[in-house]
């Protein structure tokens, strides 16, 4: 018997079975995150009505701020203080290129020089990015004494673990083809290194060094609010002497200084990424 095309397109499509169990499971699964949301609403005090209750206060406060002083005295050394915090983000992510570069390719399988190597790269990686930078700041002004100086040492810490992991699984994500080429014909892991694997993934390393220096720009703000110098430290300033016209224009100064850095490095990236 021939089945003609109408009929073909006729012939119900069979509805896909749900198993009881996976619908259990998604049953039970939104009931934890909702009595964990429940738990976290309570453990931190969420109330809406405290925040509307708080509205004539942050009336207050605006008034105060607005309009920002813009003087000479205030949005000189502001500016100043924006390049001190540019030069802390610069020098934390460059200073950090080779330690996280020698860590990554000891935590990436593909040129781990073997599995014990392997596995203490992975945990010294695991524990430098689990430190906060800030925590890494504390311990530096209290080490070395408050300045720009700890908060380059803070992000060099917290930089390597960060970008060390992201440069791991890079290198370990690479085109295998190149490598084993090499290590066929005879090339050791340093040779396979330097002329197939870094090669290949030179423009994706780039692009995350662009997002990491992004990112450690406006860390280090934070870090001047804990005496690692900058303009966070203007900003703690002129909180703790209730000079809000002033902070609202260091803020204004933060925010031109991070918007340039972000359109650096979006162009950069973009820049890595038509020439790869």
């Amino acid at each position: 018997m021939t089945v003609t095309d109408d009929e073909v397109r006729r012939l119900p499509v069979p509805a896909r079975p749900r198993r009881p169990h996976t619908l259990a499971l998604a049953g039970v699964i939104i009931g934890v995150l909702v009595v964990v949301h429940v738990i976290a609403w309570r453990t931190t005090e969420m109330s809406f009505g405290a925040l509307i209750d708080g509205a004539d206060g942050m009336a207050e406060f605006l008034s105060e701020a607005i309009p920002p002083d813009l003087g000479w005295d205030v949005l000189g050394p502001s500016m100043e203080a924006a390049l001190v915090t540019l030069w802390i983000g610069l020098l934390g992510t460059t200073l950090s290129i080779p330690f996280a570069l020698l860590l990554a390719l000891a935590a990436a399988r593909g040129t781990a020089p073997g599995a014990v190597v392997y596995q203490l790269a992975r945990g010294l990686l695991s524990f430098l990015r689990a430190v906060p930078d800030v925590v890494f700041a504390l311990i530096f002004v209290t080490a070395v004494g408050l300045g720009p100086f700890p908060g380059v040492l803070a992000l060099v810490f917290h930089n390597v673990g960060v970008m060390g992991k992201l440069w791991a699984e890079t290198i370990e994500d690479a085109d295998p083809g190149p490598p084993t080429a090499l290590r066929s014909a005879g090339a050791g892991r340093l040779q396979v290194a330097a002329h197939a694997l870094l090669p290949s993934v030179t423009p994706q390393l780039a692009g995350l060094l662009m997002y990491r220096f992004d990112v450690n720009v406006r860390s280090s703000l934070v870090l001047g609010l804990v005496g690692a110098g900058g303009i966070g430290f203007l900003i703690n300033q002129s909180i703790q002497l209730f000079r809000f016209d002033e902070m609202l224009t260091h803020i204004l100064v933060v925010l031109v200084l991070v918007v340039a850095v972000d359109q650096l490095s979006a162009l950069v990236r973009r820049r890595l990424g038509s020439e790869a």
